[in-house]
């Protein structure tokens, strides 16, 4: 269902109009791609809003491909034979799900391989699907804006990690720089003879070299990209204790990393696989990445360390959007596409936006943009049971697919949707994430979903304003400014909102009806 009419766009600032309805934008409603990498083969078929799409379908599987390629120059039999078959059964499934044809890129392994071009032959004969074979920094290029889809116009350094070579992207600006690819995959340091020493030798001096190449500057921002550092980040979550195990935006620091890198060493890796629910295939990597990863951090010394979902995959669905849509906000996007399609009345979290700002004066634009989200969000979640739709909606917006919001964010957005349906969050089943927010953020969650729960009472209609809020937070005085027109909707339900709403605040309250 289309929002609210407009021209320009003014009443949406300062986030602008959604562009999911543009036919550029429908354009890329359901594109699938393929990554043919040395260890892993995956089809992804991305729907939904363009800008922030959802993952309608996403297999992988463990081939081993580029295993041993160091010693024979040949893919590994075993290894093709199986990724042969997942792309045979990821045409017969594009097929069956009506896409456009593939979009299929192969690295390093089929890069290198004396038989590469033969594999690709039969590829294309077998299954109809073209696959390109991208060089190192190419495949730099697609992971780094792979990025660039969850954050636009971030900077920092993109380090994506395959089964034969990892790659780096410096970004600025939300553009991509210089690129270096390296042989640092797990299955090629393998292949290192000499033992641990030399091993740690030959990693130290290709990361020097990397480090060199990338202009020997220290990295403000590490972005992470790979199978293998999301495992390491998912270690990092056990040996923590961290209560919310979504990898995206996960955050570590140096002396993070080399704390679990001691983990890992001191563990038994079965049980460790087993408690993290990470494949053997991919545990089997994980002590020869992790001292990647402990020399890169060494050397690179950034600031943040962001784990990244998003990858070449992504980047190749970045690579086909137009730039008006990649300088959208992913987040405001997505919202706004999950509340016309499943609101009970699209366009009027615009109106309840407006209703709930007098109340954060001094949101920056990061905040602004979560108000804005939860807005959105607000009535998605109705079709759940009264009884429990505090917790789906927690739920939802703290697991969801959602790009562009750090963990923190991703709570604040899951309180204040709590407390839109909910007057209290204490008992919840989800108190261990709560603490993830500071106190004073855990209040403005709980302001914000009650001046919502006050608003969804308040409905006329997806265009026009039923009140405005007036707040002085010097006086501690909250009114309830209503239109004549809204007067028959302020009943007792909605004055003991508007009581709760002051509560939160630690104000008095007062209705005025008209001018």
């Amino acid at each position: 269902m289309d929002g609210p009419a407009d021209n320009d766009g003014a009443e949406w600032e300062p986030f602008g109009r959604p562009l999911f309805n543009d036919p550029k934008a429908r354009a890329l409603s359901r594109v699938g791609v393929v990554d043919v990498g040395s260890n892993s083969v995956r089809l992804v078929v991305f729907d939904g809003a363009a800008r922030s799409p959802a993952y309608f379908y996403n297999e992988k599987i463990m081939c081993g491909l580029g295993a041993g390629l160091s010693q024979t120059g040949r893919l590994n039999p075993e290894g093709r034979r199986r990724a042969m078959s997942a792309i045979r059964r990821f045409a017969a499934l594009a097929q069956g799900m009506g896409i456009p044809p593939l979009t299929a890129v192969a690295t390093a392994a089929v890069r290198e391989a004396a038989d590469g071009e033969e594999f690709r032959r039969e590829v294309l004969a077998e299954t109809g699907v073209r696959l390109w074979v991208i060089d190192g920094r190419e495949e730099a290029r697609l992971s780094a804006q792979g990025v660039l889809l969850g954050w636009p116009g971030s900077y920092g350094l993109v380090c994506d990690i395959g089964g034969s070579s990892m790659e780096l992207a410096d970004l600025a600006e939300g553009r991509v720089g210089n690129r270096m690819t390296s042989p640092l995959g797990p299955f090629k340091l393998r292949e290192v003879k000499g033992g641990k020493k030399a091993l740690k030798s030959y990693i130290k001096a290709e990361i020097a070299k990397l480090h060199d190449a990338m202009s020997g500057e220290t990295a403000m921002r590490l972005f992470l990209v790979g199978g293998s550092w999301r495992a390491i980040a998912r270690i990092d979550m056990e040996r923590r204790g961290y209560p919310l195990t979504v990898l995206h935006e996960y955050r570590m620091t140096v002396r993070q990393v080399s704390a679990t890198a001691e983990y890992i060493a001191e563990q038994d890796l079965d049980a460790l696989r087993a408690r993290c629910s990470i494949s053997s295939d991919r545990m089997s990597l994980v002590p020869l990445a992790v001292q990647v990863l402990r020399e890169l951090v060494r050397v690179f010394r950034p600031k943040d360390i962001a784990v990244s979902s998003y990858g070449i995959r992504e980047g190749m669905l970045y690579e086909q959007m137009p730039r008006e849509l990649r300088e959208r906000d992913p987040l405001v996007e997505a919202c706004a596409f999950a509340e016309a399609k499943d609101a009970r009345l699209p366009g009027f979290g615009r109106i309840l936006h407006d209703f709930v700002r007098p109340l954060f004066p001094r949101a920056d634009w990061q905040k602004s943009r979560i108000i804005r989200a939860a807005c959105l969000l607000h009535d998605v979640s109705w079709r759940a049971h009264p009884d429990y739709r505090d917790e789906v909606a927690f739920d939802n917006a703290t697991r969801a697919n959602l790009g562009g919001l750090k963990h923190q964010e991703r709570v604040f957005l899951g309180l204040a949707l709590l407390h839109r349906y909910s007057n209290r969050r204490e008992g919840s089943r989800f108190e261990p994430l709560f603490k993830l927010l500071p106190t004073a953020e855990q209040v403005q969650a709980e302001v914000l979903g009650k001046a919502m729960r006050l608003g969804a009472m308040l409905w006329l209609n997806a265009d026009e304003q039923p009140g405005q809020l007036e707040w002085h937070p010097n006086k501690k005085t909250l009114t309830l400014r209503l239109s004549e027109h809204a007067r028959p909707l302020f009943g007792e339900v909605a004055e003991a909102r508007l009581g709760a709403l002051g509560a939160a605040l630690g104000a008095t309250t007062s209705v005025r009806i008209g001018d």
